[in-house]
């Protein structure tokens, strides 16, 4: 599993016209699922999101986890993530888990985000065009690999 991981002010995901997830301060969470990934991914991933401590505390240090700040997560599927852009102009998404196996992994990992949390993660469609709005706070964004898991 590939992670994009956003502290936001602000986001949400509008597919068709219709929001589908929309949070106030939090995390927006991109992720993209290759075949390989199992339910040890979802876990450790998951954990690392919850525990992240990138939420400015009194003193104005990223020391605060999503939990102390009772911030929300928008999770989106994004099999992009996955893109390789070795060869030639156009990215190449082979890596990238089929629909099949990528969305039950996908729900089962918004589950467990849900119970980690203890309140409901706002989602996008998976498969969908999706619009996504955000207002990036710092600006922080960082990236995680579950296949890299000594370098994150």
């Amino acid at each position: 599993m590939r992670a994009v991981i956003q502290r936001v002010s602000q986001a949400s995901c509008t597919v068709g016209g219709e929001v589908t997830g929309a949070i106030e301060q939090g995390l927006l969470v991109l992720i993209g699922i290759e075949e390989s990934d199992t339910m040890a991914d979802i876990e450790w991933l998951a954990q690392k999101l919850v525990n992240l401590r990138i939420f400015s505390d009194e003193q104005g240090l990223m020391n605060k986890s999503i939990q102390d700040v009772n911030g929300n997560m928008l999770f989106i599927s994004q099999f992009t993530l996955f893109a390789q852009t070795k060869k030639g102009n156009r990215p190449s998404f082979i890596r990238a888990g089929k629909p099949d196996f990528a969305k039950p992994m996908y729900e089962k990992m918004a589950a467990y985000l849900s119970q980690l949390l203890g309140k409901e993660v706002q989602l996008g469609i998976f498969g969908a065009d999706m619009k996504i709005d955000l207002r990036n706070d710092g600006p922080v964004t960082i990236m995680m690999n579950t296949k890299d898991k000594d370098n994150y």
